[in-house]
């Protein structure tokens, strides 16, 4: 199954793909590096198409405003990346370059056109979201999700790819378990990830509304839910707790708060934090998360 998975890659994907961590960046940049510059063409903005997996449904206004006018000013740097459809051509790299565009005003894009696998085009998008932008938490959910069933790995092998924590991965799939309602609220942050990690663990769909009124009315702290749930039989869990022995480590809650905070594997021990990324950019989020000035 892995070998013939590994094959519908093809050379150099099959590479990013399954080396670890695998990251967004190297395989657009790989791209563009090996791609001769009379390749690059430009293309009709009324021709190209959302890659039919991007999981962003909601873009950022303001901020494509803001890659608007520097495109108006500089024009666009960077080719984007698509595949030729029946129709026009489909967005593989680059759908926020797209947009501000179009928003500039202009009618056409430098682009690279290459053909890849639906499958291929899955994983892509999903990586582009997942290493480059600020998905909420149940669009990474829903990608987390899809990146498991497409590269048929589990969750733990996912974590690593990424490097994330394997809590962090079960916690955000696990949500994809809550009724819609509240997902919706978890997207218009009006629900914690802190508060929807512990009511994904939670089977009854009504106890779980009840506790969201208390969230929003009450102003309940992940703390004070966490000590509600556990602290009588009546809340029906999707696995039991866990006894606390003396090995359980007393930082745990930090770490579930920082790692769900950070979007990353965190870990406390001998009296130090450590904080894993995947690279550059990976840095560059988690620095701005804990607002930091990058510039020295």
């Amino acid at each position: 199954m892995e070998n013939n998975k590994r094959r519908a890659l093809g050379r150099g994907l099959e590479e990013l793909f399954y080396n670890e961590p695998i990251a967004f960046d190297k395989m657009e940049e790989k791209i563009l590096t090996e791609t001769p510059k009379e390749e690059i063409t430009n293309v009709k903005i009324s021709e190209l198409r959302s890659n039919p997996y991007q999981p962003r449904q909601v873009f950022n206004e303001e901020a494509l405003q803001e890659l608007a006018d520097s495109i108006k000013q500089h024009g666009v740097f960077q080719p984007i990346i698509i595949k030729k459809s029946i129709k026009g051509y489909e967005i593989i790299a680059g759908e926020r370059r797209v947009k501000a565009s179009a928003m500039a005003g202009l009618e056409e894009i430098p682009a690279i056109i290459r053909d890849f696998t639906d499958e291929e085009m899955m994983e892509i998008a999903l990586l582009e979201n997942l290493q480059r932008e600020n998905l909420n938490p149940i669009e990474e959910s829903r990608a987390y999700k899809k990146l498991i069933e497409a590269l048929n790995i589990t969750q733990e092998e996912l974590a690593k790819k990424l490097g994330k924590s394997r809590s962090y991965i079960t916690n955000m799939i696990g949500l994809q378990n809550l009724p819609q309602p509240i997902q919706g609220l978890i997207s218009e942050n009006k629900i914690s990830m802190g508060h929807a990690r512990v009511l994904s663990k939670l089977e009854n769909e009504n106890q779980q509304q009840e506790l969201v009124e208390k969230i929003i009315n009450d102003g309940m702290s992940v703390r004070e839910l966490e000590n509600l749930t556990k602290s009588t039989e009546k809340f029906e869990r999707t696995h039991k707790i866990k006894k606390h022995t003396q090995e359980t480590n007393e930082y745990q809650y930090l770490e579930d708060e920082l790692c769900d905070k950070l979007g990353t594997r965190v870990k406390i021990k001998s009296n130090k934090i450590e904080i894993s990324f995947v690279n550059g950019n990976d840095l560059n989020r988690l620095l701005e998360i804990m607002n930091l000035d990058t510039r020295g």
